[in-house]
């Protein structure tokens, strides 16, 4: 069901999502080789916690037999992980790694999710492309977040912009709604045909996210049931914000205000 939010509502998913942003401009500052995943994971949950929220990841279950909940606050998949990664103290981050954090913050009953990907060091120049090129699919698609619109035209817009740029979009996972659940009608898939899908009214909270893969656009899942990685073993990068649509736009809410 998708949720359209009120005044109050907003003003909770804006706190929300204001953690989510101060966790990262955290990360970003600390990063560096030699540091653990877990490392990352632990400093991300201080600060959510030290902010009033929770992890919303920590202990999350997609109830299939078999897979076991997610163990930790963030996400950190690392180069040919897509998403889903699972910090661990045994891998370390290296000199030249594209680093893809996913997080997702709980606070007075509403959720804030964003992902962000981190070059390490000094990385090829066709990594850079690929992580700005990823950053550029969300801003694509955020162009076609107005009322009136449909869903499908930011599913459009990303994937037509990320295939102008010989990159592959992930089509087995999407973007979302999000308010009190961490995931909420409707779906954002980051492909498709313009003028389907769901309107777009004020009030929808969207978790707009394109996973982008430097070659094909195959994946594999891991034993652990969670990790994502390439098939072809291809960089790939994940930039993600919770938007909220209004009637004079879309905004960004897990973006620091300057």
């Amino acid at each position: 069901m998708i949720t359209i939010k009120n005044k109050k509502e907003i003003e909770l998913m804006r706190e929300a999502c204001k953690v989510v942003a101060l966790v990262y401009e955290e990360l970003e500052k600390v990063i560096k080789p030699g540091m653990s995943t877990l490392e990352l994971d632990q400093i991300a949950e201080k600060k959510m916690r030290s902010l009033g929220a929770t992890p919303a990841q920590k202990g999350y279950s997609v109830g299939i037999k078999g897979v076991p909940p997610y163990p930790a606050s963030i996400c950190v998949s690392v180069n040919d992980e897509v998403i889903h990664g699972i910090p661990s103290k045994n891998k370390i981050i290296q000199e030249g790694d594209v680093v893809s954090v996913d997080t997702v913050a709980y606070k007075n009953g509403y959720n804030g999710d964003a992902a962000r990907t981190f070059i390490v060091g000094k990385v090829s120049k066709e990594a850079k492309r690929l992580v700005e090129v990823t950053k550029q699919a969300f801003y694509e698609g955020l162009k076609y977040a107005k009322v009136g619109n449909r869903i499908g035209d930011i599913s459009h817009a990303i994937g037509e912009y990320v295939a102008s740029q010989g990159y592959s979009v992930v089509r087995e996972f999407q973007g979302h709604g999000i308010g009190k659940d961490m995931h909420e009608d409707p779906g954002i898939p980051n492909y498709g045909k313009a003028g389907r899908g769901v309107r777009i009214e004020a009030g929808m909270t969207l978790a707009i996210e394109p996973m982008v893969i430097q070659g094909k656009p195959d994946i594999l899942e891991l034993d652990d049931g969670w990790t994502i990685i390439t098939e072809d073993g291809s960089l790939a990068a994940h930039y993600e914000n919770t938007v909220l649509i209004t009637e004079k736009g879309p905004e960004i809410l897990t973006i620091l205000k300057k």
